[in-house]
Order: C-alpha cells, then structure tokens, then sequence
C-alpha cells in the first residue's frame, strides 16, 4: 500500500516532466493521518516497540560491521603533504618577493588567514597552521615597516 504512494510511473502519456508521472490510487491526506495517529485507535505496546527496536538495533551493527570490513579492504591514502612552515616558503606563497603597496597587506593577510587559521585547518595541522600564521604575520608586518620607511623617503 505505501509502495503505491511513493512509486511513480515511468509510462508518459507524452508530455514529459512531473505532469506525466501517475498520480497514487490513495489520496494521501497528512492532517487524516495526524488524526488517526492521535486518536488512539492505534496501538501499539512498549513491548513490540522494544522488540522492532532490538531488530533494528541489531541490524544496525551488522551494517557497520559490514561497513568496517568494506573500508578495511581500502588501498591507503597517499601521504599528506604537510605545508611548510620556512620562512622563505610562505614569503614566496604570500607574494612579498614583488612589490606592494601599504594596503595590499592587510588584504594579504587576511586572505592567508582564510586560507590557514587554526580553526580552519584539520585537528591534526593546528598546530602547524598556528605556526605558519605566526610566520606570516611576522614577514607582512616587516614588509609592511619596509613599505612604510621607503614611502616616507
């Protein structure tokens, strides 16, 4: 009977799209079923609750055992590679070989952080992320004093 609500003709008369998929033969009515389900002319006991649950439960560990045996078989991941966290690394990533004006800085550093924060990165690349944007901040604020003296010349 539900199997006739949900399952939708692949026969078109022609037209295409949703209007050629056949319509239930039940009319299928939420607040009907509200009603029925609140009136108490359905019952149901605890007992029969706790044993369909007991079922499901069970199945429900056989499918991630089956899950954990199919990723078992899994080929390994290639090694991650790690982002560096040299100096001359991120100087050359965040572009401060070429020169800039006062204000790109501050959209540099910004775009670096979305890209490698701490709180953005994996658990396991936190503290390399912490690091790196250490390193980051220290080369734009050296680069930034840099720009700054030689403007003011």
């Amino acid at each position: 009977m539900l199997d006739d609500l949900f399952v939708a003709s692949d026969k078109g008369d022609g037209i295409g799209g949703d209007e050629a998929r056949a319509r239930p033969s039940i009319p299928f009515d939420y607040l009907s079923v509200a009603d029925e389900l609140h009136s108490g002319r359905i019952k149901v006991s605890a007992t029969e609750y706790r044993e369909a649950g007991a079922d499901l439960a069970t199945e429900f560990a056989a499918l991630l055992d089956h899950a954990k045996l199919a990723l078992a078989g899994e080929e390994p991941k290639p090694e991650e590679v790690l982002p560096p966290i040299d100096p001359e690394s991120i100087s050359v990533e965040l572009g401060l070989d070429q020169p800039k004006q006062i204000a790109d800085f501050s959209r540099m550093r910004r775009s670096f952080a979305f890209a490698n924060h701490p709180d953005r990165v994996a658990p396991h690349l936190r503290q390399r992320a912490m690091i790196r944007m250490q390193v980051a901040n220290m080369l734009i604020d050296e680069a930034k004093r840099r720009a700054v003296a030689a403007a003011r010349r």
